[in-house]
């Protein structure tokens, strides 16, 4: 009988430490995947401020601006624009 108690209160001590391994580990993760959400959601956050800039920075009127500004461009006159049809370019490029 006493032999029996002592198998089975080594049995119990193992299976304690298999649960407090288990629930360490558990915490750990969880704590981890707290870290890797809040760390996407601050991604998600600059991402969407990126693309704001982005539509900033391309937006046309400042583009238009820029090039009028920085680079002395301007829209040519009525007459001097052509329109080139595709056709035309094809054959043009074919010659």
């Amino acid at each position: 009988m006493t032999r029996l108690n002592f198998i089975l209160f080594f049995v119990l001590i193992t299976v304690s430490l298999g649960v407090i391994t288990s629930q360490h580990k558990a915490r750990k993760l969880y704590f981890e995947l707290e870290q890797q959400q809040d760390l996407t959601r601050k991604y998600d956050t600059e991402y969407g401020q990126l693309q704001l800039e982005q539509s900033t920075w391309a937006m046309h009127s400042r583009v238009e601006e820029l090039a009028a500004k920085k680079l002395q461009m301007q829209v040519p006159d009525a007459k001097r624009i052509q329109v080139i049809a595709k056709e035309e370019v094809t054959v043009e490029l074919i010659r």
